[in-house]
């Protein structure tokens, strides 16, 4: 229970909860998504990025798409 009250207490100091309500926590997850989105394109585990593999595994599977329609 000491946990649950003290994320109450923290969300509380959030100010705008009268004008805003829940909306107020929105700027949070903007800046949340903005920083998985900078993790996922600069930071390198091993040598690739998430990108790397995205494009990668892409351009893999519009290849076996070619081979399918040719045979």
């Amino acid at each position: 229970m000491l946990v649950n009250k003290r994320v109450k207490r923290l969300l509380q100091l959030v100010p705008g909860k009268r004008r805003f309500g829940v909306y107020r926590f929105l700027p949070f997850f903007f800046l949340l998504g903005g920083a998985m989105e900078w993790f996922m394109i600069n930071v390198r585990i091993g040598k690739e990025t998430f990108y790397d593999v995205y494009r990668r595994k892409r351009s893999e599977r519009q290849y076996e798409a070619r081979m399918e329609k040719n045979e």
